[in-house]
């Protein structure tokens, strides 16, 4: 099992990210606190997460807005957990 490596977070954060982060903290349940994050901020564009290891099937984040029962009106990503630098250079 491949574990993200904590100092590639500031290049991941560059490549995917042209903002400067903001932290927001919600109660409830993931999904549709995240859903009602969306739409309360409409600078928020594309939704980017990663998926978990294979063996630990997709992540429970990526688990909870894939079974949501409302739909997000931005795009949803979910990229591997197995993408290298030149991988995350060639989505650029």
């Amino acid at each position: 099992m491949r574990k993200l490596n904590q100092q590639r977070l500031p290049r991941l954060r560059r490549v995917f990210q042209r903002n400067t982060p903001e932290l927001v903290i919600r109660e409830g349940r993931p999904a549709p606190a995240i859903e009602s994050l969306i739409e309360d901020d409409h600078d928020i564009a594309l939704m980017i997460l990663a998926a978990g290891d294979a063996n630990e099937g997709p992540g429970p984040l990526v688990s909870a807005i894939a079974g949501s029962e409302g739909s997000f009106s931005i795009p949803v990503t979910v990229v591997p957990n197995t993408l290298t630098d030149q991988d995350i250079d060639d989505l650029v």
